[in-house]
């Protein structure tokens, strides 16, 4: 597609980046994404403006007005694609409601996707995030998460009820921690740990860091220091350990995370298999299988941008379905302007910008696969390796409990006997948007491994 079909390269770049700049400053700025000096821009805008009211009368005008532009992306239809960009234009505001926020962050990724500059600005955006991240910032915005809404302690209760059943009377534990909520699931499960009725476990923590996560050294020295220092509080003898500096999840060996053979193993992947490019998805579960765990537990989010990424249509689709439920639930959550609700829809931008405009260029320096699978597409891949550790009730009345300290909305959703996926659901006005479940390695493949 040839960029000068739609915008004056050089005026556009300039304003579009200076627009996201102002953005990650606090400042309330449109992205000026059309030239104004365009002879045949004035002819189409002025009809698009005369349109716009009829347009953006129904309550849900950001998904049609976005679906149609997604559409003539994918049709090279030039006209349209500048009329719709310059009156999504219009109306998108980082600072709305629901319909305007999302127009604006869809909007971005959907001009990156016209004008073929998605890489140039996931890099931009990255780095603007890495320069305002701090250590007190992200754990007090994990923490805030946490408190208004289940999206991710949902999956930490989960993942500690298996746990604690996978290892209890075990007496040295090794947790393999692949996520980056910066330990914020670990203190309840050493609180679960210090009222064992036999003899307190010795706890070895190790967790696993990336570079696209934009933790720095001195961030986790600091997380130690508080884990150590709970630990002790809790009277649980602790070992805390880190792997550091891995660009993919595919460099991490079995020989890194020096296992002990006296140990009983546990892996815990929060949102870490959807970092793991596709088509190395089986060669990472393989590794964890050789580890011999007694358990591993996943949570990934309910939405597939993996069987649909060679049809950019249905992968729109797919991720405007899963990011409006998630913008509802902020919306739910916190203030419209909350600086808290902001922080975290920009970091859900980088997400759309890599999934919608980047195809497949994200390098080996560019971070993570943004390639989200479906609870029973995961399920597929774990039953090669593993066979399903099935929450016992204590865990599940833990999960129950949880949901109701929050507002209406959330529920719980079970395993039926006829599902193709095992786990659990986590589930937000009727729309499963979070899975969790737990696996055990096959007994065959421990045979072959012991």
């Amino acid at each position: 597609m040839e960029k000068s079909l739609f915008f004056s390269k050089p005026t556009n770049y300039k304003n579009y980046f200076i627009a996201n700049k102002y953005v990650h400053h606090h400042q309330h700025q449109h992205i000026h994404l059309i030239n104004m000096q365009n002879p045949n821009y004035h002819e189409n805008s002025s009809s698009s403006r005369s349109q716009s009211p009829e347009d953006v009368s129904d309550s849900k005008w950001a998904p049609r007005l976005l679906h149609e532009c997604a559409t003539a992306i994918s049709n090279k239809d030039s006209t349209k694609i500048h009329h719709l960009l310059w009156m999504l234009n219009e109306l998108a505001s980082p600072y709305g409601d629901c319909n305007k926020k999302l127009a604006f962050y869809f909007l971005q990724a959907l001009f990156c996707k016209a004008t073929d500059t998605g890489l140039r600005c996931y890099k931009t955006l990255t780095s603007a995030a890495e320069k305002s991240k701090s250590f007190d910032s992200s754990r007090k915005l994990i923490l805030k998460f946490q408190e208004v809404s289940p999206w991710t302690t949902f999956g930490h209760v989960a993942s500690n009820g298996a746990i604690l059943e996978a290892l209890d009377g075990e007496n040295k534990l090794h947790i393999i921690d692949i996520s980056n909520t910066f330990c914020t699931q670990w203190p309840t499960l050493l609180e679960a740990l210090a009222t064992r009725n036999d003899e307190t476990p010795h706890l070895k923590l190790t967790v696993v860091v990336m570079e696209s996560t934009l933790v720095k050294s001195h961030v986790m020295k600091e997380v130690a220091q508080r884990m150590e220092k709970f630990a002790r509080l809790m009277g649980v003898p602790f070992e805390f350990n880190v792997i550091s500096g891995l660009n993919h999840l595919k460099e991490l060996t079995k020989e890194s995370l020096n296992i002990q053979e006296e140990e009983a193993l546990a892996v815990n992947c929060i949102g870490a298999l959807r970092r793991v490019e596709v088509d190395e998805r089986g060669a990472f579960i393989r590794m964890l299988q050789s580890l011999n765990p007694k358990v591993v537990t996943i949570v990934e989010h309910e939405a597939d941008f993996s069987s649909t990424r060679n049809d950019f249509v249905k992968c729109f689709e797919e991720c405007l379905r899963f990011y409006t439920l998630y913008f509802e639930m902020l919306d739910e959550s916190f203030p419209t302007t909350s600086n808290e609700r902001l922080v975290i829809e920009r970091e859900c931008s980088k997400c759309i910008v890599k999934v919608l405009a980047c195809d497949n260029e994200i390098g080996d320096d560019q971070g993570d696969s943004e390639r989200r699978e479906r609870g029973n597409q995961w399920c597929a891949r774990l039953k090669e390796c593993f066979t399903p550790f099935t929450l016992n009730d204590d865990a599940v009345d833990d999960v129950k409990a949880l949901l109701k300290r929050y507002k209406a909305g959330w529920s719980l959703v079970l395993p039926q006997a006829n599902q193709e996926s095992p786990g659990i659901y986590l589930t937000w006005r009727e729309e499963q948007v979070v899975w969790a479940s737990s696996w055990k390695p096959q007994e065959k493949s421990m045979e072959v491994e012991t």
